[in-house]
Parts: C-alpha cells; sequence; structure tokens
C-alpha cells in the first residue's frame, strides 16, 4: 500500500468521497471526524500527510494543526486544510498555525491528487 493520509472532517460524506479518490490511487486512508480525533489517531498511527477540514466541532482543524506542529513526532508532517473558507485572513490563520498548503471545497479529484503528489511523491 501506499502513503498513510489522515482525513479530518465533520461530514462522513466529505470522507467518504476523500477516501474513494485517495485509495484508488493506492494510498492508505485513516479517518477523524474533529481535531481532537484526529490527534488520538496520530498518537497511535504514522501517517504521511494530514488532510483536514477548518470548522468541526470539539477542536477546529486550526487549532488542530498547532497541536500537530506542537508535537515531536509529528512536527514534519505536511497538512492540507481542506475548507470552504477562502478569505486572505483564514488561509493567513492556517499558514501561521503550519498547514503545509490549501485546497477550497469543492475540490477537483485531479487538483487533490496532483496537490498531494507534490508533497508526498
Amino acid at each position: 500500500m501506499g502513503a498513510s493520509i489522515l482525513i479530518v472532517d465533520d461530514s462522513v460524506s466529505i470522507r467518504q468521497s476523500i477516501r474513494f479518490i485517495l485509495e484508488q490511487n493506492g494510498y492508505t486512508v485513516l479517518e477523524a471526524s474533529d481535531g481532537q480525533e484526529g490527534l488520538n489517531t496520530l498518537s497511535e498511527q504514522k501517517v504521511q500527510l494530514i488532510i483536514t477540514d477548518v470548522n468541526m466541532p470539539n477542536m477546529d482543524g486550526l487549532t488542530m494543526v498547532k497541536k500537530v506542529r506542537e508535537s515531536a513526532s509529528n512536527k514534519f508532517v505536511p497538512i492540507l486544510v481542506l475548507t470552504t473558507e477562502s478569505q486572505g485572513s483564514v488561509v493567513e490563520e492556517g499558514k501561521k498555525a503550519g498547514a503545509t498548503g490549501w485546497i477550497v471545497k469543492p475540490f477537483n479529484n485531479e487538483k487533490l491528487i496532483e496537490t498531494i503528489k507534490k508533497i508526498i511523491p
């Protein structure tokens, strides 16, 4: 199997559609429904990439990004933020938190895979 990717999104349908695209391209997929669950998964599993939504219950994506960056074992794992937010301020916050890149929903499947291949060859 290919690289492991963690998808963190409170929308089951978004997680399922991303899982489908990634698995078709040979990636192993882990899922979490919010930032806290994402952090719990990361404490048990090593991943090569995290794809996270911004607006989620319990812990939002930007808070999770900050916490991942504080953790020694996951400090350098690339993080793509997947969101409907395209305003500069939210993008800026994401960069400050430590996000590697940004994908705005709705996204194009080819663009998603192309972006992932640039990050984890």
